[in-house]
């Protein structure tokens, strides 16, 4: 596999624009939200009744500006300590204010640890998990000798040096529509453990990270939907073989497993989900 720069934000499309103007008053529309966080102290997306998580803090806030319960529904189901540049979450809503003036108050309330990007009106049936086609992810190893204290939070610091280029031909190997069952976690059970990964791109650089950071590395992964733990899992093999500590042959061992995945996971906070793609951004 080539080792290539690529540019602009992941290849994600922004929402096609919609007007901030408030919705006639009493009438209720259909909002697509694009948020970022930092997974850190979260314990992940998805509400739970005793903990901290990001779509609890989002709910909360949306609650407290309509004076009403706020349910959003999120593209992806990121795991605790895992972040995110281009989340998208969907609910209804109804109100005043402009888009925009909802944008920035929601903003205003979850800092520092959750921004608001964009919120525009989206068609009535839209659903931000089962209308989305695609997803991109990107997960930063270091391979520094020591942490940066400013990237450590979000890399994975690999003791043992790897030739990224030796990671990219074991990358190729997953590419296309498999059964990743063998890369599946407990914890999940989805209809069909079939997926397609479109593409893997080992990069230099790490997705959040000083302008001086040396010795950093991004796996980015698109593809058109991912299993639980499915991409760490992945980051894990892929590593665990460029350092020696497993066979090549381990990757078509786990293609061919009914799973569950029994290697090593690569911790959450080197994980990213870049962005989520839908039909209509590619119309726009």
């Amino acid at each position: 596999m080539k080792i290539v720069e690529i540019h602009g934000m992941y290849g994600m499309p922004e929402p096609a624009s919609h007007s901030s103007n408030p919705p006639p008053l009493g009438s209720t529309i259909r909002i697509r939200a694009t948020v970022r966080y930092d997974g850190t102290g979260f314990a992940g997306w998805q509400k739970q009744t005793n903990a901290r998580t990001v779509q609890g803090a989002i709910e909360e806030a949306l609650s407290r500006l309509a004076g009403r319960p706020v349910t959003i529904q999120g593209a992806a189901r990121t795991d605790a300590g895992v972040h995110a540049l281009g989340q998208v979450f969907s609910c209804d809503w109804s109100g005043r204010a402009s888009l925009e003036t909802l944008r920035h108050s929601l903003s205003r309330i979850l800092s520092p640890s959750i921004r608001i990007e964009n919120i525009t009106e989206a068609p009535p049936h839209f659903s931000a998990r089962h209308d989305a086609v695609g997803k991109r992810y990107a997960y930063t190893i270091s391979l520094a000798r020591e942490p940066d204290p400013f990237s450590a939070r979000y890399a994975w610091r690999v003791s043992r040096a790897i030739e990224p280029a030796r990671m990219a031909e074991l990358a190729a190997r997953l590419v296309g529509e498999r059964d990743f069952a063998g890369f599946q976690c407990l914890g999940s059970d989805p209809v069909s453990t079939i997926r397609k990964i479109e593409s893997i791109a080992i990069l230099p650089g790490g997705v959040m990270a000083p302008l001086d950071a040396r010795d950093l590395w991004r796996i980015e992964f698109s593809g058109s939907g991912f299993l639980y733990k499915m991409i760490r899992n992945i980051t894990g093999t892929l590593v665990d073989i460029a350092r020696g500590h497993l066979p090549e042959s381990r990757i078509e061992e786990r293609l061919a497993s009914p799973g569950p995945y029994d290697g090593y996971t690569a911790p959450a906070h080197g994980l990213v989900l870049l962005g989520v793609r839908y039909p209509e951004d590619a119309e726009a």
